[in-house]
């Protein structure tokens, strides 16, 4: 497989309704180990007074859209789903889902090993009824912009493309979770948490302060490209190797090899993070036209919601970037056919993010499909500065908790 012939995206509609029949019926439902000082565990049995037969992804293309431009909006908006979502919910549900803001099963409930694995907390969207599930995938449309919120739905769209097509016996395939820490009722902050085996969004909303991060976030996928029902190919990551790829590309040959001659870290979730920066290519020995491509690349992960969220975050990382250290190993070139994938680690007092192939298809193998190096990535995006929104109490949670995702030499797994 050569490198892809990118087409400019298609609405979100548009792919939602191609997903939704691409996720069909009969995403296995499970219990949540959802424990802590406002919340208790609920078994899939008891999670809703009906079972639902719906999919995540045929909800996602019931939600109404919406347009915020600036944080402030975005944080009315989302908190207005959380209030609709938890407002469609049993007493046991609303329980089950909320969390205290520091409880510190929000670093161990999310992780890049499947369900099964790590218990996620909160509620099984896919054991909703299916007004819950719209209102769940409603408050994940309001928090993303299209392209965030379009990226999530084509990883949804590849765990299930997997779980119906692949060898694979992992039953949590297409099972994602959501919960809330804080009281998304007044101007404190709060955190949204959504995810499943190759997802885990962290967003922390703070009206009081007009903020938003996603620090920690796992973006993953496999495959690298799908078939929708529909016949239109999905790329997970399309978007993601051509921001990298255009950032490789434009260094010199002394940067490039000064880039692969760095270290490629992972920091996964659970860790213990130092945040050293390591070795490769310094931020201060970049262009200005390098510069903006680089911080394009990190825009995957940290502009996900609004336009001035993304500014904000993006000037936070840009005013370090000097003090930033890229590393890269693997593949050269844009070309699926050839080699494992590529690894980068971007390093700095404001960013880090890990991208790893995953040279494993985890059973979940497909003839003709990439689900092994290009076509299976994990990646960590983490806030050295403002990780979990600064919070002391979840900084020091996050140290070497059960939730991890790397194996003990720190180099990618192949779950």
């Amino acid at each position: 497989m050569t490198k892809p012939k990118l087409t400019p995206k298609r609405r979100r509609r548009t792919l939602l309704l191609g997903s939704s029949l691409l996720l069909a019926a009969g995403i296995a439902l499970a219990g949540c180990a959802a424990t802590g000082s406002t919340s208790s565990s609920l078994n899939s049995s008891s999670s809703s007074s009906s079972s639902s037969t719906s999919t995540v992804a045929a909800a996602s293309t019931e939600v109404t859209e919406s347009d915020a431009d600036t944080t402030e909006e975005t944080i009315d908006d989302t908190t207005a789903a959380v209030k609709a979502f938890l407002a469609t919910l049993s007493d046991e549900q609303v329980e089950a889902v909320t969390y205290d803001y520091d409880d510190e099963t929000k670093t161990t409930s999310w992780s890049n090993f499947p369900v099964t694995f790590v218990q996620r907390a909160g509620l099984n969207v896919a054991d909703l009824t299916e007004e819950q599930q719209v209102a769940a995938m409603q408050v994940l449309e309001a928090l993303l912009s299209d392209d965030g919120y379009q990226q999530v739905v084509d990883i949804i769209g590849g765990d299930q493309y997997l779980k119906d097509n692949s060898s694979s016996t992992e039953d949590s395939l297409g099972q994602y979770y959501i919960a809330f820490f804080g009281d998304a009722s007044d101007n404190s902050a709060y955190e949204v948490q959504f995810g499943g085996h190759h997802l885990g969004i962290n967003a922390t909303l703070d009206g009081s302060s007009d903020a938003i991060t996603f620090a920690p976030t796992h973006l993953g996928m496999q495959p690298a490209m799908y078939k929708n029902s529909d016949g239109d190919e999905v790329q997970t990551f399309g978007s993601i190797y051509e921001d990298a790829f255009a950032f490789y590309d434009s260094l010199t040959t002394e940067q490039q090899q000064t880039l692969t001659s760095g270290e490629v870290t992972m920091c996964a979730p659970g860790d213990t993070c130092d945040y050293t920066t390591g070795t490769g290519l310094s931020g201060s020995d970049l262009t200005d036209e390098q510069r903006k491509l680089l911080l394009d690349l990190i825009a995957n992960w940290s502009g996900m919601a609004d336009a001035q969220s993304a500014a904000t975050t993006r000037a936070e990382i840009e005013a370090t970037l000097d003090d930033t250290v890229i590393a890269w190993s693997g593949e050269t070139t844009y070309d699926m056919s050839s080699g494992d994938g590529i690894n980068f680690s971007i390093s700095g007092p404001n960013v880090y993010l890990a991208f790893q192939s995953q040279n494993g298809s985890a059973g979940a193998d497909i003839d003709g499909v990439s689900t092994s190096g290009w076509g299976h990535v994990h990646t960590i995006y983490r806030d050295p500065s403002n990780d979990y929104a600064n919070s002391v109490e979840q900084q020091a949670a996050s140290s070497g908790g059960p939730g991890g995702g790397a194996p003990a030499d720190g180099g990618p797994d192949n779950s």
